[in-house]
């Protein structure tokens, strides 16, 4: 199974930071819409969007929410249509970042990005140059606790995950993209409510930082974008030594 990635470690405690600040609300929301766009808003013909009803409810979106984002995806609401685009680019160190953004302006997006690049010591990538050093999964978080490996282990196997891993206090398990649903669905079935259930880009390999001051500049960059408004989720192909890790604690 997968090891741990220290880098991870630290993106967890920014996550539950940003779980107090109310984004994880909007990223969620964001999500339900983009499902109810492509895929219609009936959960029950829908696998994306029961995926993302359920990572909603698993976080305690008001039901009220989840209802609102469903019909501003179908267009009930009226305004601007969203759409969801991937950026390619990179980071100080040769880290590669996807970045995924949900807009209703394209052009803003494009001109917002690359600003926040300039300013960060990034750079935009050509099409194709980066997106290769990822790969399309399924990813689904579990709350640890009274979990041991062994039962982790054999929940996954049951459920039909491609691999696990220990993330601080949680357990991360990786499934192919159109099993997502099915390996979520199976562990609730078995008593266990996933906190966190959606498809992810995941390196193939990573690189290591040692450097604290590149380590800062990277994970400043990362930053940046992810607390960016229109951004969704992003990406990032590095990892960090124990060295470099205590540097920005």
């Amino acid at each position: 199974m997968a090891g741990h990635n220290k880098w991870s470690k630290v993106k967890h405690i920014k996550a539950v930071v940003d779980a107090k600040r109310g984004k994880v609300f909007s990223k969620l929301a964001k999500e339900i819409s983009l499902a109810a766009k492509h895929g219609g808003g009936n959960p029950d013909t829908n696998a994306r969007l029961r995926t993302a009803i359920l990572a909603a409810r698993a976080q305690n979106v008001p039901n009220d929410n989840i209802e609102r984002a469903i019909k501003k995806g179908t267009g009930e609401l009226g305004g601007a249509a969203i759409e969801e685009i991937v950026y390619e680019a990179y980071a100080p160190g040769g880290t590669a970042l996807m970045i995924e953004v949900v807009t209703d302006n394209r052009n803003r997006a494009a001109a917002d990005i690359r600003s926040l690049l300039i300013k960060n010591n990034g750079t935009f990538a050509d099409a194709g140059s980066v997106a290769y050093m990822f790969q399309r999964r399924g990813e689904i978080r579990v709350n640890g606790a009274g979990l041991s490996e062994d039962q982790i282990t054999e929940l996954a196997l049951e459920a039909g995950a491609d691999d696990f891993v220990q993330e601080g206090d949680e357990w991360v398990l990786y499934t192919a993209t159109d099993q997502l649903f099915a390996v979520g669905s199976v562990l609730r079935e078995k008593g266990v409510t996933p906190t966190s259930q959606k498809l992810i880009y995941q390196p193939g390999n990573t690189i290591t930082i040692s450097d604290p001051e590149i380590a800062r500049k990277v994970t400043s960059l990362f930053d940046v974008l992810d607390d960016y408004d229109d951004s969704q989720n992003v990406y990032a192909n590095f990892d960090l030594t124990d060295e470099a890790a205590a540097s920005l604690e």
